[in-house]
């Protein structure tokens, strides 16, 4: 049985590209079927009545007839629109890099609820506080377990053995951390202090949308980002494009600061 010829989504647009005269390109990330790739005629005439519902990081309900190649967004109605953290730099670049890592992990025809919420709670929570940094932390290690990459954090990834403080390392391409008697050829290695696998340790078990109040200093706040962020681009197997701009963007906000 053929399927229907419309059909309804709800959709977090990720990204947009311009195609032809007017119409425009749309990377979504849908509840009901995960990535997808759909285009919206003429949207980008100011007369069209799907301008300003298709920017990136907005959330919408969306009706799409199927295409030949790709699928027509038909119409559209914003849900939430996550203004406060537009009106923010450090609040739109988070939310970008938070876009092209749901991009990446995110898979074609195959629904991931709970990579969808963890977008959108995500989004929410940076919105409030564009400058915390425990939030886009959270996000990434969490990216990673709803998307069956969960980083062993209790025990050598190698030999199963329960760590013992400071006697561990990190792998980001190994599967986690490994007792300082485990050494597989082609992990990865680095060292990770027991103040920050803590901290790991405390982000798996704490929901985004209701983080702890920890007092991080800058070198263990750039050390989980490094692990982090390393970990995501060894599964992603691409460079995060958001990732320098955000890093150039918050080296500039301290150089302010400090000035």
């Amino acid at each position: 049985m053929a399927p229907p010829r419309t059909y309804r989504a709800e959709a977090l647009t990720l990204k947009k590209t311009s195609l032809g005269e007017a119409d425009l390109m749309l990377t979504l990330y849908t509840r009901e079927s995960g990535i997808l790739r759909a285009v919206a005629k003429g949207a980008r005439r100011s007369t069209s009545k799907l301008v300003g519902h298709l920017e990136p990081l907005t959330l919408t309900r969306l009706s799409l007839a199927r295409g030949r190649n790709l699928d027509i967004i038909t119409q559209a109605q914003i849900v939430e629109n996550f203004t406060p953290l537009k009106s923010d730099l450090t609040g739109i670049t988070k939310g970008l890099y938070v876009a092209e890592l749901v991009d990446g992990f995110g898979s074609e025809d195959h629904a991931n609820e709970a990579l969808f919420q963890l977008a959108l709670d995500t989004l929410q929570v940076i919105a409030q506080d564009p400058a915390a940094e425990l939030p886009l932390l959270c996000f990434q290690l969490h990216l990673l377990d709803v998307s069956g990459l969960r980083p062993e954090l209790d025990c050598c990834a190698e030999c199963r053995t329960p760590l013992e403080p400071e006697q561990h390392r990190f792998s980001p391409n190994g599967g986690g951390t490994f007792c300082l008697d485990c050494t597989p050829e082609d992990a990865s290695l680095r060292p990770l202090s027991l103040r920050a696998l803590k901290v790991l340790r405390l982000l798996r078990r704490s929901r985004i949308s209701n983080l702890p109040t920890l007092p991080l200093d800058p070198p263990l706040i750039q050390e989980l980002k490094s692990i982090l962020s390393n970990t995501v681009q060894y599964w992603m197997d691409k460079e995060i494009r958001s990732n320098a701009f955000l890093e150039h963007l918050q080296h500039w906000s301290k150089t302010e600061v400090k000035s």
